[in-house]
């Protein structure tokens, strides 16, 4: 095992984010052509670990709440396609990869993957754990209600299967169902918390309550385990994580008995598989009480939160990404395969804004804009992004490279002369607001700024006149009435002096 390597790279700004690793966890990512993606609802972030050069980029994204991962791969080939699901709060995210859109990526060339949300659904909070795709169809667990279900757009959720013990639905969580592992094509097996059919019923023997079950049958395979969880079948055997252990163990059929292939340093939870190598994630778990008592946390005074890769073939640890600070729980990780340097982003209206996907029918009748073309409305929405950040330099570059694509966007010209009169650049924010109302003379925002524009250099007749052309526009204009009662004021105070 080599010694943990140099932190992690991350933005200045996610300091309390950074994390450690052995050179050989780059090594894996390398040399297996892979890159991971990990929740953890604790820090509210979906993070994406991928090699960069000899250390590994956490690159972080904010979501709330992010449990269960699922990854859509080709079942010839088990390779990723283009999909990729995400649980979150109370909405499963359905996020898309576009090859084309990662290519414009900065810096151009260096992304072979970029994942941009396709859809929302909107499920309800029901404490979605892991999730999976079954062909074109996802499956989740929904652990408020112990069942698994399906997605249906009429309905929160379609419930489809139910432990025989749960005599009915009912949101107070009572097994604390969990666990999901797909088998030739179709759900499985589960694992869950206890065996009980009362509201938070399973808290009563966290310890040693656990249960793996096949829904086929109905038949519970195992029992008195510990905070069981992520249950895979992979290279012909059914692999557990037994949280409360620590542990990493496949089932043996023939003895009905389930053996541990490695121990490790944390709470196990999330796992994926990719070669001989096991990835699991390691949680330090929170002195609670839905964690106390457990045999983990007798074994280990200190815990530890990361990803650690074992080699199922011999249960050694090969390498480990460990975080610092403020990332202490994780819930899913998932491998991506064949891609190595992925973008994942939440809601980017820039990104999304700018990037289409269409059938291959209407494909092939639309015309490519050259490669130096450049949208409007690209350079309009981020202008308005750096205008809300303070940022009101940077802000007029985006709405003058607007203008320059597209002369007649209004609504650009008239955000520039609002800002050129916030930086009391007042002649120029009097023509472009000229400029505006000479393109729609009924713009009562324009004529209410103008008047702003004509007050700080105590023009205040022209202030007046504007003020009161905005409000004949619009009489109910608030802002404009304002304005003009507090100029007609300062007039009539003058006049008293």
């Amino acid at each position: 095992m080599t010694q943990p390597n140099s932190p992690s790279s991350a933005p200045d700004a996610d300091a309390p984010l950074r994390s450690v690793h052995t050179n050989t966890f780059v090594q894996v990512l390398q040399q297996l052509g892979i890159s991971l993606v990990v929740s953890t609802y604790q820090a509210g972030k979906v993070v994406v670990m991928r090699a960069d050069g000899e250390s590994v980029n956490t690159h972080f994204r904010q979501f709330r709440k992010p449990m269960g991962i699922a990854v859509s791969r080709s079942a010839a080939s088990g390779q990723i396609t283009h999909r990729l699901a995400l649980g979150s709060g109370a909405a499963i995210w359905e996020l898309h990869n576009i090859p084309d859109t990662a290519q414009r990526i900065p810096p151009v060339g260096k992304h072979d993957a970029c994942f941009i949300p396709r859809a929302i659904h909107v499920t309800g909070d029901i404490d979605i754990h892991e999730i999976a795709w079954v062909e074109d169809e996802l499956w989740f667990v929904n652990t408020r209600f112990s069942c698994l279900c399906t997605l249906d757009k009429q309905y929160s959720f379609v419930p489809r299967w139910r432990p025989p013990f749960i005599s009915e639905y009912d949101l107070r969580d009572r097994c604390h169902l969990n666990g999901l592992a797909i088998r030739d094509g179709k759900p499985k097996y589960v694992t869950a918390l206890g065996e009980t059919d009362t509201p938070g019923g399973w808290r009563n023997d966290k310890a040693s309550g656990g249960i793996l079950m096949d829904i086929d049958s109905d038949e519970i395979l195992l029992r008195g385990l510990s905070m069981p969880h992520s249950p895979r079948w992979y290279d012909g055997k059914l692999w557990v994580l037994e949280s409360g252990r620590g542990s990493l163990s496949c089932w043996d059929g023939s003895s009905q008995a389930l053996v541990s292939i490695a121990t490790l340093p944390g709470f196990t939870r999330g796992l994926d598989f990719c070669g001989p190598y096991a990835f699991i994630g390691l949680s330090q778990i929170r002195e609670s009480a839905v964690f106390s008592g457990l045999p983990l946390t007798q074994r280990l005074t200190e815990r530890i939160c990361g990803v650690w890769v074992v080699d199922i073939r011999n249960g050694e640890t090969i390498a480990f990404l460990k975080f610092e600070e403020a990332v202490q729980e994780i819930f899913a990780v998932s491998v991506l395969p064949g891609i190595r340097f992925p973008e994942l982003t939440e809601w980017s209206p820039e990104l999304m804004g700018s990037s289409y996907v269409l059938p291959n029918e209407a494909l092939v009748n639309t015309v490519q804009p050259s490669a130096n073309w450049e949208f409007a409305e690209t350079y309009f929405t981020q202008g308005n992004g750096l205008h809300r950040q303070g940022k009101l330099s940077e802000a007029i570059a985006a709405f003058r490279k607007c203008l320059d694509l597209q002369p007649t966007y209004l609504p650009a010209r008239y955000n520039l002369g609002v800002i050129l009169g916030d930086l009391g650049q007042y002649e120029e924010a009097e023509t472009t607001l000229k400029q505006v109302i000479a393109a729609e003379a009924r713009h009562a925002e324009a004529c209410n700024s103008l008047g702003f524009v004509y007050s700080k250099q105590q023009r205040w007749e022209e202030a007046i006149a504007q003020y009161q052309r905005a409000i004949e526009i619009r009489p109910n204009f608030a802002n404009a009435q304002q304005n003009l009662r507090l100029i007609l004021a300062q007039q009539e105070n003058l006049k008293s002096v």
